[in-house]
């Protein structure tokens, strides 16, 4: 059974996920869709039907698609070069059996690769030289689905009915999107919506398959986001689509929260549970962990250690919701400091103004969605992000 074919056999809840995953996507978005001349446009559905009906699908084979990526989260003055993730690019998408994806934008400067084998994520940004990995949480109940029933009416409107509680959600608004009939779904945030306005996801009407998501920030009638299919065929993919090898020497960050390797006398060492709450954490580190109970008024929700460029590193997060605020602490590297400053000549990346922490010197990065602040303290990088407004974000960055 393939990646996509897998929407049949899947758990009601990770269907419902397909609708919201636009809010955790690397790039997510599109526009709103309109349908005219001859695009076909699916008859209307409730929502729960139109679900049921892509999961009930005749199995799809792997996925061949064009696709455009569009970046309005960054004002154009910031940017120096061209970056296929932060000023946009067209690219490739392919899927494959065993839930493997691959995405690839493309632009004169270099590429930017996204590949995921159903348990982790590689991100390789040429242009940065950088590499980003993290494990994707498994589907618990997927071992217990029954792989020729796909989700009963009955339970995926009993899952929507749970996220309405915390979420506005549209039907399924019939519309046509790369030749295909199609429907799109829209998803607002009811609370704790920090700078997101809305979401959305447009869908092949016959087979579930994503063709079109979209990420607008609050106020704004236009995507801040966008990816869009423009062009996709249903067959085999050559498995050579999925390998991608970054530079030797490129930078590396692990983002999954690590375990401690414990070894029994007489076995061999096995995972411990992942390492959390300030006093573990902070002994793992090689430097003083800032983790204090509130910060502009969030109380401190987990503590977590990770990786970074195979560095233990310390993930600290405040709030609930997509309003809550993370500060990311990691060692300071050779020369001591995330300096700010423009790209070299001839390089791509941001151009970010300063700001100033406690005496110290950092970068903000303020975005239509969220503000990351970044500064060096006593031999230590701190990254503050959040969907917050710069003076917030601003503010956290003081209370470390």
């Amino acid at each position: 059974m393939t990646g996509v074919s897998s929407l049949r056999t899947m758990s009601t809840r990770r269907l419902l996920v397909l609708i919201a995953a636009v809010l955790g996507a690397i790039a997510g978005g599109t526009a709103i869709a309109t349908a005219g001349g001859d695009h076909p446009v699916p008859p209307p559905k409730p929502l729960a039907q139109a679900i049921h009906d892509a999961a009930a699908a005749r199995a799809v084979d792997r996925i061949t698609a064009r696709i455009k990526f569009t970046n309005h989260l960054i004002d154009s003055s910031s940017l120096q070069g061209a970056d296929p993730i932060l000023g946009g690019a067209t690219g490739r998408l392919g899927t494959g059996a065993g839930h493997r994806l691959r995405l690839e934008l493309q632009s004169d400067s270099g590429d930017a690769q996204s590949v995921s084998d159903g348990n982790t994520v590689t991100i390789y940004d040429a242009t940065m030289d950088t590499v980003y990995r993290v494990d994707l949480p498994q589907d618990r109940t997927a071992a217990t689905d029954h792989a020729d029933k796909p989700p009963t009416l009955a339970s995926i409107q009993a899952d929507l009915s749970k996220l309405a509680e915390h979420w506005n959600l549209s039907g399924a608004e019939p519309t046509s999107q790369a030749g295909r009939p199609a429907y799109r779904v829209q998803i607002s945030p009811k609370h704790d919506g920090g700078l997101l306005g809305a979401a959305q996801l447009v869908a092949d009407a016959n087979t579930g398959v994503p063709l079109r998501a979209a990420v607008y920030a609050t106020g704004n009638s236009s995507p801040v986001l966008e990816l869009k299919v423009t062009d996709i065929s249903y067959g085999k993919v050559d498995s050579s689509v999925f390998d991608v090898t970054p530079r030797a020497g490129a930078k590396v960050t692990d983002l999954t929260p690590k375990a401690k390797s414990v070894e029994e006398k007489g076995r061999p060492a096995h995972k411990a549970a992942p390492i959390t709450g300030e006093a573990a954490v902070a002994g793992a580190v090689p430097f003083t962990l800032a983790a204090p109970d509130k910060l502009v008024g969030l109380p401190r929700r987990d503590v977590r250690l990770i990786q970074a460029s195979d560095h233990p590193a310390a993930l600290v997060t405040y709030g609930a919701g997509l309003g809550g605020i993370a500060v990311l602490q990691q060692a300071a590297d050779a020369n001591g400091s995330a300096a700010p400053g423009k790209p070299k000549e001839g390089e791509s990346g941001l151009s970010l103004p300063t700001v100033s922490i406690n005496g110290a010197t950092g970068q903000e990065l303020d975005t239509a969605l969220g503000t990351m602040v970044r500064f060096t303290r006593g031999g230590v990088e701190y990254t503050v992000i959040g969907s917050v407004p710069p003076a917030a974000a601003e503010a956290a960055a003081r209370g470390l």
